[in-house]
């Protein structure tokens, strides 16, 4: 069983450093990639109501023998349902989906920089379902600086978890640095740069950049893992998705190794500033509202 380190949030809750995702894996796909996780030694799992497999991710981790208190439940709340009343229905859609009574960490998935009103409504929502003992930690996704100064300032509860895009050729340092100033922790999603990227004019990905290939042989691992030791040594939470058993075992397969500062630092000076995903303040309900089914 590989030793998955644990992360203190700033409310004192632990979370598991690494988690399986399941963004873009499809819900008939989903039971049986959670499933695999949990054999091979996840306790993390981070899924969305956008994603469409919240059940599937519960149905994976109620039939796998473990307690509820042995796994890590994480999801997000839609844009769609932003506003105080709709969170805290959003909350009711999730937990019946995943077939908890609480969830430990419940997290608002994108700014909505239209309705921003909105946005910290949802968040206040989060603060009560807090308070009521019916999610065990609250924080925010692809919040910029600008994002989350605005949301200390209105709301009572520091997040504690800020998940964006981070890997080594996108490290949004200056968001990074600015959660670690307010003891926010930054969870990266597409840790091992699963977007393909354009990279000194050439088509590219970090699985094939010759700096982590090099690493990698160094260490006697994958570039995947490399990466993922990286964020780990740095403090992040990752959380990398993959449906094929081997992948996702390989992912966990992190704790027997350490990079060397020399080697933290080449993959420091990879970044190239280029971001995979949409840009955080081209989300509006126009353009991805989606109405998300009842539990």
């Amino acid at each position: 069983m590989p030793d998955v380190s644990t992360l203190t949030l700033n409310n004192g809750v632990q979370l598991p450093a690494l988690g399986l995702g399941v963004f873009q894996t499809p819900a008939e796909e989903t039971r049986a990639a959670v499933e695999a996780a949990l054999l091979a030694g996840y306790r993390h799992i981070d899924t969305a109501a956008s994603y469409g497999n919240e059940r599937q991710v519960g149905d994976a981790v109620h039939s796998s023998g473990l307690d509820r208190s042995e796994v890590f439940l994480e999801t997000k709340i839609w844009i769609s349902d932003y506003g105080y009343d709709k969170t805290l229905h959003g909350f009711d859609k999730s937990a019946r989906k995943l077939g908890v009574d609480q969830i430990d960490l419940l997290i608002l998935h994108q700014p909505l920089p239209s309705d921003f009103e909105a946005t910290l409504d949802a968040y206040r929502a989060l603060e009560t379902l807090l308070g009521d003992g019916k999610v065990r930690a609250i924080g925010v996704s692809n919040f910029m600086v600008e994002y989350l100064t605005t949301l200390l300032e209105r709301t009572a509860v520091v997040p504690a978890v800020n998940q964006i895009e981070v890997h080594p050729y996108f490290q949004q340092r200056q968001v990074q640095a600015f959660g670690a100033e307010h003891d926010i922790l930054t969870q990266a999603w597409s840790p091992i740069g699963g977007i393909t990227f354009y990279r000194d004019g050439q088509h590219s990905s970090t699985l094939q950049d010759p700096v982590i290939g090099d690493i990698a042989k160094a260490h006697g691992k994958t570039p995947a893992q490399v990466m993922l030791r990286w964020h780990l040594q740095r403090g992040r939470s990752v959380i990398p998705k993959s449906t094929k058993p081997q992948r996702i075992a390989e992912n966990i397969d992190v704790f027997d190794f350490e990079l060397s500062t020399e080697e933290l630092a080449a993959i420091d000076a990879l970044d190239t500033g280029q971001r995979g995903g949409p840009e955080p303040e081209l989300i509006t309900l126009e353009n991805f509202g989606r109405p998300i089914p009842e539990g």
